[in-house]
């Protein structure tokens, strides 16, 4: 019951994190189109190193479904959900070398960059055109930038949650 709890807990703060996110006018400091900061993956982060790999896919995925029923439709649910899938699967592999070969760090740049290419993905497959892959190089590059401010403000969390060892399931 504890871990349910919690878990609708964390895709509420994912919800609100989306939500928040798209009224900061980022394309004003960054002109790039479709770039957001992905904030919501700071509670897939944590999902994936407090608790468990099922509880960051099912954070992930109704998150995804959620806040495109809320704020987007059908064709931002087929993009949420590859960016989505691809961060997701790579960081679970990258979280295997986990302070062996990859820190925080780039576990979350990795994720920000397999987003993008999901994203584009999704989006040649949608176009049935595969020129939309020249905008690769700009989006791994903003990617690689937001994956490196969501592990800080992840790695920084994560240290308030161990030194008051706030979430325990058990």
């Amino acid at each position: 019951m504890k871990k349910l709890t919690l878990n609708s807990l964390l895709i509420s703060l994912a919800l609100v994190l989306a939500f928040v996110e798209r009224f900061i006018p980022l394309n004003l400091i960054v002109p790039v189109p479709g770039i957001k900061l992905g904030l919501a993956n700071i509670v897939t982060m944590f999902a994936l190193f407090q608790l468990d790999i099922p509880s960051a896919i099912t954070i992930t995925v109704l998150r995804c479904v959620l806040a495109s029923l809320l704020f987007g439709g059908m064709s931002s649910l087929f993009y949420s959900l590859s960016g989505a899938f691809f961060a997701l699967v790579i960081m679970i592999l990258l979280k295997f070398g986990y302070e062996k070969v990859f820190s925080l760090v780039g576990i979350s740049m990795g994720g920000a960059a397999a987003h993008n290419t999901g994203q584009l993905v999704a989006a040649s497959l949608m176009m049935k055109n595969t020129a939309i892959f020249a905008y690769m190089p700009v989006l791994l590059v903003t990617g690689l930038a937001t994956g490196l401010l969501t592990a800080i403000i992840s790695m920084n969390l994560f240290k308030v949650f161990e030194k008051n060892n706030r979430v325990k399931l058990e």
